[in-house]
Formats: structure tokens, sequence, C-alpha cells
């Protein structure tokens, strides 16, 4: 069989690696960085995700999911914290094993890397930055050239992907990068002096301010990671918060109830990195069938449904679906995953985008926490016919383009029952639009 090549090592590389390894291919998987697990982690800079139901099957896929389950900390909610400090909590689902998982980047890409490297058919190399892709060579910037020979190339080579350049370079329509006009930037707050997480545990925390919000995850160390999301410029933004006294004043009007618990403050603002949000806008994610990408090469989103990593991983996890339907015929492979997946993932990342407006602003409204109330009631009341769309997204793995059509569906529902609600009219919409 012929060889597979990976660009990037990052969380998808490594999972596609061992989904080809349990087919017997041969797999170079090729990353810029040096070895992360030789490295520290760098200040501000993700350190935890949330993993949920997509990303837990791929894991189970590959067998790795048992190393993997007690790094993991459940989140079964929201925490609102209001501006005048008062908290509310919102439960993510009526199902009390429905929840999301805060997990560490490192610690996940280290487990796969292991994982990796325990297997005979896939080589890994670091330190091996991908310059450029001319007719049958890769060219690193370390001068070193590698034969392609025909072999099937997979970008998982994030945000900035080369193979997606060169993919780029074949075809008229080129990727775009929706900016969002907000960047975000990582803060953090350690255990206390008795070990101690210094908020609740087992909860996003979450202070929605309108145009802008922080939130914060827990990690397995009792620490936080924080994460301030807020316009690039004007009145209240990035670039309005210059000096010292300018953070000191913006975070004790906003989130004063946190603003002595984070770490070297206000220093750690303006030392730890500020970073663009967008999204990665592509109509062709394959060249001949012999270059492919996926995850965020393909479909980077903004994080505000948490479903970038989940959303990688299952690519892997569909494009193996379709390597067993089609038999090993890769041409029939990669052009029915390309087409197929490119829809799912451009609901996913409308719906992340919407879900920003929804965690900054709705989620402390008296209108969303009533309609959450109804659309909690009705999938209590008729579970296998309406679930609602959060569920959807992270506890199922309903097709995110289903979720997305569903979802305007359910709120013209959510819209006759908001002032009049009754189980037998709740049934009558629910045939009326779902059935």
């Amino acid at each position: 069989m012929k060889e597979k090549i990976i660009i990037g090592s990052g969380l998808s590389g490594p999972l596609l690696a061992l989904y080809l390894n349990q087919k017997d291919y041969k797999v170079t998987l090729f990353e810029k960085r040096s070895d992360l697990r030789k490295e520290k982690t760098s200040a501000g800079r993700s350190i935890n995700l949330a993993l949920s139901e997509r990303g837990i099957n791929a894991l189970k896929e590959v067998n790795v999911y048992d190393e993997i389950k007690n790094e993991l900390l459940p989140m079964k909610g929201r925490m609102i914290h209001d501006i005048d400090g008062k908290t509310q909590f919102q439960s993510y689902s009526i199902n009390e094993n429905d929840y999301i998982n805060s997990v560490s980047r490192n610690k996940l890409n280290e487990i796969l890397l292991n994982k990796v490297e325990e297997s005979s058919n896939v080589k890994i190399y670091f330190n091996h930055s991908l310059d450029k892709i001319e007719k049958d060579l890769l060219f690193f910037k370390n001068n070193i050239k590698y034969n392609i020979n025909n072999n099937i190339i997979f970008g998982t080579d994030g945000f900035n992907s080369k193979v997606r350049d060169h993919i780029d370079s074949k075809n008229e329509n080129k990727t775009k990068i929706d900016y969002l006009g907000h960047s975000y930037k990582e803060l953090n707050i350690s255990s206390d002096k008795k070990n101690l997480f210094q908020l609740k545990e087992n909860v996003l925390h979450i202070w929605p301010r309108n145009d802008f919000m922080l939130i914060a995850l827990p990690n397995t160390d009792r620490s936080f990671t924080c994460t301030l999301f807020l316009s690039n410029k004007g009145k209240i933004s990035f670039d309005s918060l210059k000096s010292n006294d300018d953070v000191k004043k913006f975070f004790k009007k906003y989130f004063h109830d946190i603003y002595y618990l984070l770490d070297d403050f206000p220093n750690s603002f303006f030392t730890n990195p500020t970073s663009n949000l967008g999204s990665i806008k592509t109509t062709k994610w394959n060249y001949e069938n012999k270059f492919c990408i996926l995850g965020d090469a393909a479909h980077a989103i903004v994080p505000f449904f948490g479903q970038g990593m989940n959303a990688s991983f299952e690519d892997c996890s569909v494009l193996m679906y379709y390597c067993n339907k089609y038999e090993h015929d890769w041409d029939k492979i990669i052009s029915t995953f390309c087409k197929k997946r490119l829809i799912d993932t451009n609901a996913i990342s409308q719906m992340a985008l919407d879900n920003y407006i929804e965690m900054r602003n709705s989620v402390s409204k008296n209108k969303y926490k009533k309609r959450k109330e109804i659309s909690d009631r009705l999938y209590k009341t008729f579970p296998k016919l309406f679930i609602p769309k959060y569920n959807m997204v992270s506890f199922t793995s309903i097709p995110y383009n289903e979720v997305y059509k569903k979802s305007f569906l359910h709120n013209k529902i959510l819209d006759e029952l908001e002032n009049n609600y009754s189980d037998s009219k709740a049934l009558e919409l629910i045939n009326k639009y779902l059935l």
C-alpha cells in the first residue's frame, strides 16, 4: 500500500495517523515545531479545551480514550457572573450524564503522540517546517526535500496551512479568512494556598458583558484558564487598554469579583499575547485527490461552541468511515469526504459565530432563560422528538448541518410557545415542523 504523509502533529494529525495505522498504512508525520513533550507550555497559550461527544467517539475508535479520561474535568453547565457579582447556574442538559470536559491541550497531544510512537508503521519528524510544495517534492525550511512519490498528502497543519496554500494555488476559488474584529487574551487563576480551586469547579464560568465577555475553564492542577474576548477597536476594546491604569479600571468595573484572583495582574495582560479570532472559509479541500486538508487547515472556526477540536477529530472519523465504505479507493474516499464534510463544517462555523452573541449577551437575559426553560421542558416531555440545539451539537453525533437546519425549526416552535405553553400545543407544533 502507498505511504500516507501527514503535515502537522497538532491534535488531528496524530489522531489521523492512529486511524491509518489501524488500516496497516505506512505513515510519515512531519511537524514544524520541536517535540512539545520536551518543551514548556508558553504563557498565554491555551492549555485547555472542551472535549465532547464527537471528539470522545473518535478517541474511542483509536483506543485512546481510556488513557485520556482521567485527565478530564467535567463541566455540567455555565456559571453566569452578573456585573453586580451575583451568580446563576445554567445546566447544559436535563440529563445528568450530559456534560462537556475541560482537558489540557498539551496533555492530550502528548498522549496521542506517545500512542503514535508505539505504532510500528508511523514515523514522526519534528522541526520540519514545510516551506512549499513543488511537483513531487516537499521542501522544508531546514533544507530537506522529501519525495512524495505519488503518495497522498494530508494537511492537518492548522490555520496557516501550507498544504491548503498549495491546493489554493491550483484552484480559482481561494481560501478566505473572515476575521471577527475581536481578539482574545488568556489569563490565569492559580489554586489557593491549600491547593484548592478559587472558583467553583465542574462548570464553565462566563462573565457576559453584552459586547464582550470573559470565560474561565478549570484545569487538573486546580487552576483556571481565563480568556477575555474583546473587540479590537472602539471605546471598549483591546486598542483602548493602553496602560496599567486602563486595564485595572476596566477589570475592576466589569470583572471585580475575580480581579484580585488573576495571576501577576495586570502585568500578565501585557506579557501574554493577544490573538485574532477568525474563520477559515474554503470551498476546496483537495487537489487531484492527492492532497487533502482537514481539521483547522480546512475549517478553523471561532471557539464559542467548543467544537473546533471535536469537529477536527470527527473529520478523521468520517474520513475513515468512507475508507471502510469504499474499500481503500482513495480517489472516491477523498472526493466524497471533502464534498460531504464541507457542508457540515460550514454549519458548525456559523453556529459558533451565533453562539458568541448568545454567550456574551443572551445568557443573562430573561428572554433567553425563558426559551431555554421551554426547550428543556420539550426535551423532557418529548425526548425522541425534540433535542435542543446545544445537546445535538455537544452530546450527539447528529451531522452539524442537520442540527443547523433543525435549529431554525426549533425557533419557530419556541416562538409560538413562548407566551402560551401546553403539551398538546407543543406536540402539535413538533408534528407540524419536525415530523
